[in-house]
């Protein structure tokens, strides 16, 4: 009945973890649906009415030739994906089990799993959704013509990533300060419809307001990314180092954060959740 663990060499615990990684993974995809189709389609969707929205509202105001020559839409695009993927990202870490959970009963389950595979999850959606939009536009409007696709894809991760840490910052304060929390992800989420820079590129922004949004690692991905979409925009003030700075910072003052506050987290805790 009761049996002592065995030592695992490390290659096995990585493979053990990995896998409980890749389960936990999926339940979070299968949470809010229990069809994985349906939750990706309502996120396509939504992206696609998020598309239309600016769409329509850049036609209105006569600003569709304020960005950069190339495919319009492929522009608004290229900004919504990365906004949505970081603030996709933001919200599922905030949501993952935290240590107060009841999940965290389940041995070998942890936060350090429950963070990864929420991160996971978001980036598994997203993704896909961005793949089956390209696709259908590529073959039922015009061809979608990417100058650099690897360094794109990079600013993509990385717009993701930097969200993984602004998330994990907010998860490590929900315990203490819930209504807190969770104003200031609506709050972070809402500024960013802004300042991510999604609706102007950073070339056409005088000096004086160039510093208010270059704060904001979003921003700089964002820019960088349409410099490898669209061959005849070139971004001369941002950086595609800073956000992966930014996101590496505040992945590891969130996992101190997290640490110091599982290492004092109550039962009790969970039911303000």
């Amino acid at each position: 009945m009761f049996q002592g663990e065995r030592p695992r060499g490390t290659g096995r615990r990585a493979a053990g973890l990995a896998e409980l990684i890749y389960h936990s993974t999926v339940r979070e995809i299968r949470k809010d649906h229990r069809n994985a189709l349906a939750g990706l389609l309502m996120n396509i969707v939504q992206t696609v009415i998020f598309v239309l929205a600016f769409y329509l509202m850049f036609t209105l105001i006569g600003a569709r030739g304020a960005g950069l020559r190339g495919d319009f839409l492929l522009y608004l695009m290229s900004g919504i994906f990365l906004f949505l993927i970081h603030t996709k990202a933001v919200g599922a870490v905030v949501k993952a089990d935290g240590p107060a959970s009841s999940m965290m009963k389940h041995a070998p389950l942890n936060t350090a799993v429950t963070i990864s595979a929420a991160a996971l999850g978001s980036l598994y959606i997203q993704l896909l959704s961005l793949l089956v939009i390209l696709f259908f536009y590529h073959v039922l409007v015009t061809p979608v013509v990417i100058e650099d696709p690897v360094g794109a894809m990079g600013m993509l991760l990385v717009a993701w990533f930097s969200g993984v840490g602004v998330g994990m910052i907010f998860m490590a304060i929900k315990p203490w300060l819930p209504e807190f929390t969770t104003i200031g992800v609506s709050v972070y989420s809402r500024v960013n419809m802004i300042a991510s820079g999604k609706m102007f590129v950073a070339n056409t922004l005088p000096g004086y307001m160039l510093s208010v949004f270059d704060w904001n690692p979003l921003f700089h991905a964002i820019d960088q990314a349409r410099g490898d979409i669209f061959l005849n925009y070139t971004p001369h003030f941002t950086s595609a180092l800073y956000p992966l700075w930014i996101g590496l910072i505040l992945v590891a003052v969130g996992m101190m954060a997290e640490f110091f506050t599982r290492k004092r987290a109550s039962a009790s805790w969970s039911a303000g959740r």
